[in-house]
């Protein structure tokens, strides 16, 4: 697995071999990106459930100017600074662009000092999806994480997903086809 784009494109990622952790594939995190295109330039991303870090590493090496990673597992997180400190030294960047809390995401959202972000990477455990994802867009919104202007990408197993409450989906990218994950891009409506 390696960053796909950028100033740190071919640097590879590691990913420990650990149930908890689904990293998003070169191609997946392609064709993200490129459907971005140029709003990760200057961007503050929040990466939520970061795992690997490799949405919020991405956005790192293509232009973003800060990102901020809450991954809650000590080994998990040992590997994202692993994965950071190589991006940040291929890309050139200064350690102050990155920040990663290695917390609960939802004890993030209520006790972290609430900064509006522009793009945030939302990936959660699949089989918590049903339980957390009400509670997290309530609280990215709530708490304003989100600006009327931001951006939410939600991945999730392909199926049937509910729009949030105060949220409005604008696109999607992905089909549904077995074992291949879905992108929906969500803005808040307040």
């Amino acid at each position: 697995m390696r960053i796909s784009g950028g100033k740190a494109r071919g640097i590879a990622l590691r990913a420990l071999k650990v149930p908890e952790l689904r990293p998003a594939t070169e191609a997946n995190r392609e064709r993200l990106f490129s459907s971005l295109g140029q709003a990760v330039f200057n961007a503050r991303v929040l990466d939520l459930f970061a795992g690997t870090g490799s949405y919020g590493l991405e956005a790192l090496s293509r232009g973003a100017a800060e990102v901020t990673f809450v991954e809650k597992n000590r080994k998990i997180a040992k590997n994202l600074r692993e994965n950071l400190s190589n991006v940040l030294k291929s890309a050139a960047l200064k350690k102050e662009v990155a920040t990663i809390s290695q917390c609960d995401v939802l004890d993030f959202l209520k006790y972290y000092p609430h900064k509006p972000y522009d793009i945030l990477f939302l990936d959660p455990p699949y089989v918590e999806i049903d339980a957390l994802c009400d509670r997290l867009f309530s609280k990215i919104r709530n708490h304003r994480y989100v600006h009327q202007d931001s951006l939410l990408i939600h991945e999730c197993p392909a199926g049937e997903f509910l729009i949030p409450e105060g949220w409005e989906k604008i696109r999607t990218l992905g089909k549904a086809a077995k074992g291949s994950p879905i992108f929906s891009f969500f803005k808040t409506t307040e």
